[in-house]
């Protein structure tokens, strides 16, 4: 055993020597040639652009009102409670039931909640139990969505070209997420929240027309005469008995309960930690987002033929240490540099994670899979958002942030140490 553990790092570098052969960016956008999928691609960003626009004036007006980021961990817990609530059941409705629709009611529904936060911004009656109460009913949408468009990923694009759709899904979503915050910052400044939200609900239309405008083949739905819960727990039963989709499953967990969660802070960070205002906080949501939106491109530019568990790896190791070392500065240009290395190594984790995870689940438990996938990621956040952000208002920001990254650190090296099959992983 010890004998292995020491030939670890020389076989790392072996593997990871080897990657820029399986590189091309010829390969980068291959997903686009097919139709349905560059329609939810460019639709899908549009509505994207907006939400991220929301999310960051959203933050910082109730950290404005309330000068609390515990107020700020609230939010992040209302958005994501409805994940403990709804998402499995999601799962089995994506199963079920034609999941561009589910999609088309989902977006719809959002689009009207964002429309009446704007009107209330608008109208100056904005207050912080609103803004909870409006986080939480997009938590519910989100719980159906969100399986329902995991699952959707295969319907519009053949599965040679999955790794590779789900890459620039996550460049879409970081393109987005790099130009709506910074967006976002700026119109707070000069024009306030309202205009951020009002934006948001427009954008929607994008995403519902790409849908309305696709040409799929008709839906196979689950044949079953079990009842939800019972189809549900065999989806349970399949995740907790696979050994590769079980720890894949655990290591999302981990990094969004822990690592992850420093994301959470950023309007406060920006004024407390960086002495800065809404810009500040926007140019950190940003470089986040443009982080992530190149590591997605490079994960997209690699053969289907890679050995994703090296990059896996990889990722699971330099992520926490970025967070450690952006808590340990003070300097703004530093601090937004190394969100944007954060940012690459954390789609590098998801994006893997998600190909993997779908790749060894057949068809017919795939909504269910990915809605236990997706019940970990979502429903983990609200707990990260409220641990930290209450740990935060109890000891400052920068001990949480460290706190967090420094467990992620420690279980990336305990799956290198004990499970070194991991990187092996295709």
């Amino acid at each position: 055993m010890n004998q292995e553990i020491i030939k670890i790092p020389g076989q790392l570098l072996d593997r990871f020597l080897l990657l820029p052969r399986k590189f091309s960016w010829k390969q980068t956008f291959h997903s686009l040639k097919y139709p349905n999928y560059r329609l939810w691609f460019w639709g899908q960003m549009t509505s994207v652009f907006g939400s991220w626009m929301q999310t960051t004036a959203q933050a910082f007006l109730i950290y404005e009102i309330t000068h609390s980021p515990a107020y700020l961990g609230y939010v992040g817990f209302a958005a994501g409670l409805p994940t403990w609530l709804f998402m499995l059941y999601g799962g089995v409705v994506a199963d079920r039931f034609p999941r561009r629709q589910i999609l088309i009611i989902t977006q719809t529904s959002m689009m009207i909640l964002a429309f009446i936060l704007a009107g209330l911004s608008f109208l100056h009656l904005v207050e912080p139990w609103q803004i909870i109460l409006l986080a939480f009913g997009n938590g519910i949408a989100t719980a159906f969505d969100a399986p329902a468009r995991q699952a959707f990923v295969l319907e519009m694009v053949d599965q040679e070209a999955l790794t590779n759709a789900i890459a620039l899904n996550s460049a879409m979503f970081n393109t987005a997420q790099t130009l709506g915050p910074s967006a976002a910052g700026l119109i707070y400044a000069a024009l306030g929240p309202a205009w951020s939200f009002t934006i948001n609900g427009i954008s929607f239309i994008a995403v519902i027309a790409a849908l309305a405008r696709m040409k799929l083949k008709p839906f196979s739905p689950l044949e079953t005469a079990n009842s939800l819960v019972a189809d549900l727990k065999e989806g349970v039963r399949y995740v907790l008995k696979h050994p590769v989709i079980r720890i894949l499953v655990l290591t999302v967990g981990i990094t969004t309960l822990f690592a992850r969660s420093y994301m959470t802070l950023f309007p406060a960070w920006a004024v407390q930690i960086l002495h800065g205002n809404a810009v500040t906080n926007g140019w950190l949501q940003a470089s986040s987002g443009l982080g992530a939106l190149i590591g997605a491109l490079f994960i997209a530019s690699f053969s289907e033929h890679i050995t994703r568990g090296k990059l896996l790896t990889l990722g699971t190791i330099l992520y926490p240490i970025s967070i450690i070392l952006f808590a340990l500065t003070k300097v703004v240009g530093l601090s937004i540099f190394l969100v944007l290395i954060s940012g690459i190594n954390l789609i590098m984790i998801f994006n893997l994670c998600n190909a993997l995870v779908q790749m060894h689940t057949p068809e017919n438990m795939r909504g269910r899979v990915m809605s236990i996938y997706s019940f970990v990621f979502f429903g983990l956040m609200p707990f990260a958002a409220l641990w930290i952000g209450s740990a935060a208002h109890a000891f400052g920001e920068k001990m949480p942030v460290l706190a967090a990254a420094s467990v992620s650190l420690i279980y990336a090296a305990a799956l290198l140490l004990f499970k070194p099959r991991f990187i092996k992983l295709r």
